[in-house]
């Protein structure tokens, strides 16, 4: 498997297009009870393979990725060779980065000198969508529209 199994309620959110990938493998319902309750290992597969084309979807259309925490924000930007990043850091404790309170704070008055920038960019490591596979299990979300990048990309420019 390259990725990881979808969640049940991930699942259940996909019924239909699980269905259609059941469809397409000539599995009905009642084949598709059969080997769940009598061939655990090949629903499993089934699972694993559907999971991973979900995934990659997912990840192939993904350009924005967020991750927040109190002291710090990291944007990415996930072009097809090249991820660039800008990375925020408050200096000031108070001030929490996870938070909409944090955001607006940051978004009233980025000069201030309570806020480091930082702005790189690099070529992936690997495939380009395993990495930012990483980044999601590291606590990242992908973020479609990207406006917290595209707001502070000309201010760290």
């Amino acid at each position: 498997m390259k990725y990881i199994q979808l969640t049940k309620e991930q699942l259940e959110a996909l019924h239909h297009e699980f269905a259609t990938f059941l469809a397409s493998q000539q599995i009905d319902v009642r084949e598709w009870n059969d080997i769940k309750a009598n061939k655990p290992d090949v629903a499993d597969e089934e699972l694993n393979i559907f999971s991973d084309m979900v995934w990659e979807d997912v990840l192939t259309k993904a350009e924005y990725i967020e991750h927040f925490s109190k002291s710090s924000i990291n944007l990415f930007f996930c072009s097809e060779g090249v991820i660039q990043r800008i990375m925020i850091k408050s200096k000031d404790q108070s001030i929490d980065l996870s938070s909409k309170e944090g955001i607006q704070t940051l978004l009233h008055h980025p000069k201030n000198d309570q806020f480091e920038f930082f702005r790189g960019a690099k070529k992936y490591e690997k495939e380009r969508n395993l990495e930012i596979f990483d980044l999601i299990l590291k606590g990242a979300s992908i973020n479609k529209e990207g406006a917290l990048y595209q707001n502070l990309k000309n201010f760290v420019a």
